[in-house]
């Protein structure tokens, strides 16, 4: 179960950046692969600011998200 739950968080971020970012977005397949990297990538920039949100759930998806979010810029970039 410790290693189902960030999976879930990440795959759940992963899907709404990719309808954040209309037009950004490759498939729901891989946005959902790039919200489990973008998971980490917004832990280490959560990190790296000393930032911190104490809430267990939503905070872990904000987190997510965030990193989903910057994952899903960059590849775009690359996709044009």
């Amino acid at each position: 179960m410790n290693i189902l739950y960030p999976l879930i968080i990440a795959a759940l971020a992963g899907w709404l950046a990719g309808k954040i970012i209309k037009g950004g977005g490759f498939g729901n397949l891989v946005n959902i692969i790039l919200g489990i990297v973008g998971g980490v990538v917004g832990n280490w920039v959560f990190k790296t600011l000393a930032l911190s949100i104490n809430s267990e759930v939503i905070g872990d998806l904000v987190t997510g998200l965030i990193g989903a979010l910057v994952i899903l810029f960059i590849a775009g970039l690359f996709k044009k």
